[in-house]
């Protein structure tokens, strides 16, 4: 009899240590972290024909802009110094009009006030007359860029903030960026091109005498204020004062400054001629 209960005890006592082991098994591997898979980024499609981002565009100003006459929304032309390529074709040419928006402007005040002065870099123009859009900083923020703008600052006293304005500060004095400033812009984000565009005004550029003289007339606009958006034949093609060139034939110029009445002639052009225009702009009341 003793035996009995001693062998049903120790029956007892393995089925007990069963199953008190396997709920903690389970509740172990319940507790066991999961690994959370992450997808990598889809790869960046490369283009087969285009600008990509934050290719550098190196420009300069091609008029001195003050803090004591700038205006806002005033349009500021910039001039590209060296050709821009795609597969051995140029895309933007050397000499072409980059342009820039004055975002805030404010003379120097009293008791030693400075003065304000803020632009927007906004597009190049591309050799097919097309505009790409252009950001003043280098993948469109801050943080490593401020300390890499810094020998740029020195040298040029501009500084690119992040959000792609140019902004210069000077104690007590208005803030003047002299004609002649460079700077480099950076393409805004990838942009396809159509091959086809570049590579015929290659092929007419290169059917062309090397030494043909161009019958266009030199055209050069000011105005009193300077400052003004200058269009021709409804197209802009810069800010006074600029020197455009012209074709024979009869053209509408216009010179626009906001707050001041426009200013607008049709004129005449010959061939190879030379003319210079003064618009005196009329305040509004």
């Amino acid at each position: 009899m003793n035996s009995s209960k001693r062998i049903a005890t120790l029956l007892l006592l393995c089925l007990t240590v069963s199953f008190a082991g396997y709920p903690q098994e389970n509740k172990n591997k319940e507790q066991e972290p999961k690994t959370a898979t992450i997808a990598p980024p889809p790869p960046k499609n490369a283009l087969e024909f285009g600008l990509s981002e934050d290719t550098p565009v190196r420009i300069k100003l091609t008029r001195t802009i003050s803090s004591k006459d700038a205006k806002v929304d005033d349009k500021v032309d910039f001039e590209v110094l060296e050709d821009i390529k795609v597969k051995d074709v140029v895309v933007i040419r050397q000499g072409a009009m980059a342009i820039a928006t004055v975002t805030k402007a404010q003379p120097k005040r009293r008791l030693g006030r400075s003065g304000k002065l803020d632009m927007n870099i906004d597009y190049v123009q591309l050799v097919d007359g097309e505009k790409v859009p252009l950001r003043a900083v280098k993948g469109g923020s801050g943080g490593n860029h401020t300390t890499a703008m810094t020998s740029a600052i020195v040298a040029t006293s501009i500084l690119f903030f992040p959000a792609a304005p140019l902004f210069l500060f000077m104690k007590g004095k208005n803030i003047t960026i002299p004609q002649g400033t460079e700077v480099t812009a950076y393409i805004a984000a990838d942009t396809p091109l159509d091959p086809a565009k570049f590579t015929q005004a290659a092929l007419s550029n290169s059917a062309a005498p090397p030494m043909a003289a161009s019958p266009d007339s030199s055209v050069t606009i000011k105005s009193s204020p300077e400052g003004a958006d200058i269009t021709v034949d409804d197209k802009f093609v810069g800010t006074t004062p600029s020197t455009i060139h012209l074709s024979p034939g009869e053209h509408k110029i216009t010179v626009v400054k906001p707050g001041y009445k426009p200013w607008e002639r049709t004129m005449s052009v010959t061939a190879n001629g030379s003319i210079s225009l003064s618009a005196e702009l009329e305040k509004l009341p």
